[in-house]
């Protein structure tokens, strides 16, 4: 799909209530005394309330930064391609949000934020794709659930971003960020396209991590102020890990699937990209809640699971008596680690570091690039298989006109074939396998996946358990450990199959280095690292909690150097 930038100064009706905006210092301008001063880059939240609460700037002038940005940097420069389709109303909806706020109708901490979309997540007014050619101009009915919270919160939806095909659940060996209609995404910290001749497809040295890989990188590049992506096992913490930034993979039914392209509804959850803990609780709380579309949200009901204000768990004194566990990390990134440690133990935390991993899980079904045969092999879990037939084809009766020529898993596989090997690139194993399944009541696939989901809860949910409930093995006592600390996104599968939440920041760099032989005089460039909390149900102010606290104790985040400042970035008042 071809990108344009449409900018429309028309107002559009804005409903609207009263909230008091965040009250932030200003950023003081070295360059004199008593003046104010706003940069878009590495901005937060909170900065930009205060900025458009001053009005310092406007809310046009700060989409119009993010616009020059994504011009500058994505589709032009390095071309990160963190975008698939930019909205064409920002502007417009921009300009409504001005109008409101002179009326004093300031919705929520978001009002008046751009934000990045997975493009797995509907917009009722932007085509939604997961990155399939097949789906190209696909318009949902509605807007999902998210998207409409975001709305009603006075955020303005930048765009929509690239990402890996259908969440990686096309096929095996898919590069991280790659999709049939987007293409591939670059990772800012090193967008060079990887020139070893086994890889001269066009993918990146450096993975932008994935399936939301274009969140992270848009975010990471400060071409929009936060991000949603969406994760099943890891397309939240890989991206938060890859681009140094601050991923929350939330509990699931915390925040409602409705309207989002699924793998499965066993697993999938949306969540906050973001530069800092801070910008990603104040998104947390907006997108939480029930929603009587998603019965998983049902346990929001209850009180103490579900808020709409984290922000009040930010603690920088949280590691003071806390208690972590870490599980065997890899080797090439044992630096990043012992010095996460020390930091963690300097603040207060007692650490544990284990000698074994957690129990193993049930590996996913096919398990090998070809292994399309069926029936599935014993001694796996066909639970994302199973999930994504039933469930996409779920999400199209449910949520895509009954008009449109795609409206089904075998609809998109059909479409594939007829459309290689553009479509399909890297094949299609998986929706193929995924397709041979049956899914009706009663049937012998259903009975399979039943007891795979059930033991990989039980296997999940009991391996990190087995290491929180402490070495009494019983909750709530005082050898309990406060959190598992994993590297980046290298222990995600275990929480993921579980239902758990997880939490990544920034902990450094490590040195990258790919499988060579690399052309002469080729350098691979180090890599962003991260450190991931990962808990129990509903736990997320335990680990946000911990998760500022590490932050405030570091500061690691480094913006990338491929997407430096641009003069209009910057406001200044005297």
């Amino acid at each position: 799909m071809t990108r344009r930038f449409l900018v429309l100064r028309v107002c559009v009706a804005f409903i609207a209530t009263a909230l008091v905006t965040l009250a932030v210092p200003l950023v003081a301008d070295p360059g004199g005394a008593g003046s104010a001063r706003f940069d878009v880059v590495e901005t937060s939240i909170p900065t930009i309330q205060k900025a458009l609460q001053t009005r310092l700037i406007t809310t046009e002038d700060l989409v119009q930064m993010y616009l020059d940005r994504i011009n500058a940097y994505d589709s032009a420069g390095p071309h990160l391609n963190s975008y698939i389709h930019v909205n064409a109303l920002a502007m417009a909806e921009a300009h409504a949000s001005d109008a409101a706020r002179r009326r004093g109708n300031i919705k929520s901490p978001m009002f008046g934020v751009p934000v990045i979309l997975k493009d797995n997540i509907d917009t009722a007014d932007m085509p939604t794709t997961a990155g399939s050619v097949a789906l190209t101009g696909s318009m949902p009915v509605t807007d999902a659930f998210v998207t409409r919270k975001l709305r009603e919160a006075g955020a303005i939806i930048l765009g929509k971003a690239t990402m890996t095909e259908f969440a990686n659940f096309l096929t095996n060996g898919m590069p991280a960020g790659y999709s049939s209609l987007g293409q591939y995404g670059l990772n800012p910290y090193d967008p060079r396209p990887d020139p070893r001749p086994q890889f001269n497809d066009g993918r990146p040295v450096l993975t932008p991590g994935g399936s939301s890989s274009g969140p992270g990188i848009a975010v990471a590049a400060n071409l929009a102020a936060i991000g949603v992506g969406t994760e099943t096992s890891g397309s939240i913490l890989s991206p938060g890990t890859a681009n140094m930034l601050v991923g929350i993979k939330p509990t699931v039914g915390l925040i409602s699937r409705d309207g989002i392209i699924p793998i499965t509804a066993d697993q999938d959850t949306a969540g906050p990209l973001a530069r800092s803990v801070t910008d990603a609780a104040i998104l947390l709380g907006v997108l939480a809640g029930f929603d009587p579309a998603d019965s998983a949200t049902d346990a929001c009901l209850a009180p103490g699971n579900c808020f709409s204000d984290y922000t009040q768990f930010l603690n920088k004194h949280a590691l003071v008596g806390a208690r972590i566990a870490v599980p065997p990390f890899p080797a090439n990134r044992t630096d990043v680690m012992n010095n996460a440690i020390k930091v963690l133990i300097a603040q207060g935390a007692t650490v544990q570091v284990l000698t074994a991993g957690l129990a193993a899980q049930l590996p996913g079904c096919p398990s090998t690039p070809l292994a399309t045969a069926y029936p599935p092999a014993a001694g796996c879990s066909t639970v994302l298989n199973y999930g994504f037939k039933r469930d996409l084809n779920a999400y199209f009766a449910a949520h895509v006109s009954a008009v449109a020529p795609v409206k089904s898993l075998q609809d998109v596989i059909n479409y594939n074939l007829a459309h290689q090997p553009s479509s399909i690139k890297y094949r299609q194993d998986l929706a193929l396998f995924s397709q041979k399944l049956d899914v009706a009541p009663g049937s012998a696939d259903t009975l399979r996946y039943q007891a795979d989901r059930a033991e990989d809860i039980v296997r999940s949910r009991g391996a990190i358990h087995a290491v929180l409930d402490g070495p009494d093995g019983i909750p709530g006592t005082a050898d309990d450990f406060d959190a598992l600390l994993f590297s980046g996104n290298s222990g995600a599968g275990t929480p993921a199959k579980a239902g758990y939440p997880s939490i990544v920041v920034p902990s450094g760099f490590f040195v990258n280095a790919p499988t060579p032989p690399f052309p002469a005089g080729f350098v691979a460039l180090p890599g962003p690292a991260g450190v991931t909390f990962s808990g129990t149900a509903f736990s997320e102010p335990r680990l946000i909690a911990l998760a500022y606290a590490y932050e405030q104790a570091t500061r690691i985040r480094k913006a990338p150097d491929s997407a430096p400042p641009l003069p209009s970035g910057t406001a200044k008042r005297p």
